[in-house]
């Protein structure tokens, strides 16, 4: 019986939670997920880009949320990114939600979102902005009652090279 996955904020990222991390990015891109990385999909790219994900959560300039299986494995991820410009301190973007595909369809990225949600209120965000590429990641957001803004067609490439669009939205948070 699979257990839910376990959410946690991580304030540091140690190596073993990065090579983790990669894992699923590596998984997610090969798997033709627009997260603005092309193939190959190699381990560095992912380290690179991780080690930067964790220094901005070491300086607080991120929020970096882990959903956990039962083994204490790593199986998907969001950031709530912190830093903006000085006009928009009330405003963070969603980046990143990713799913390792073996453990898709169990309510891990509602999980996920409804707990960066939250953290973002605790850091005393409320909009949060959010774009994607992914009909089923649409279907996730409305549920849990974001806006869709617009698309933009030709927005991005998907990791194989084809142009694909972008869905932008929003959700304003009210404390309490």
């Amino acid at each position: 019986m699979n257990l839910p996955p376990k959410i946690h904020r991580l304030n540091s990222v140690t190596p073993a939670q990065i090579d983790q991390l990669c894992n699923v990015l590596i998984d997610c891109v090969e798997g033709g997920a627009s997260v603005s990385f092309m193939l190959p999909m190699t381990h560095d790219k992912a380290l690179r880009f991780w080690r930067g994900v964790a220094e901005g959560v070491v300086n607080n300039e991120r929020v970096l949320l882990v959903a956990q299986n039962e083994l204490g494995d790593i199986v998907g991820t969001v950031q709530v990114v912190l830093s903006q410009p000085e006009n928009q301190p009330h405003r963070a973007d969603i980046s990143k939600m990713i799913v390792h595909r073996s453990a898709r369809k169990q309510g891990i990225a509602a999980a996920l979102m409804v707990a960066a949600e939250a953290e973002a209120l605790r850091e005393g965000k409320t909009v949060l902005v959010l774009d994607t590429a992914s009909d089923s990641a649409e279907r996730i957001y409305r549920k849990l009652g974001w806006q869709e803004c617009g698309v933009i067609p030709d927005y991005a490439l998907l990791p194989g090279g084809e142009l694909c669009a972008t869905t932008y939205f929003y959700k304003r948070l009210a404390p309490g």
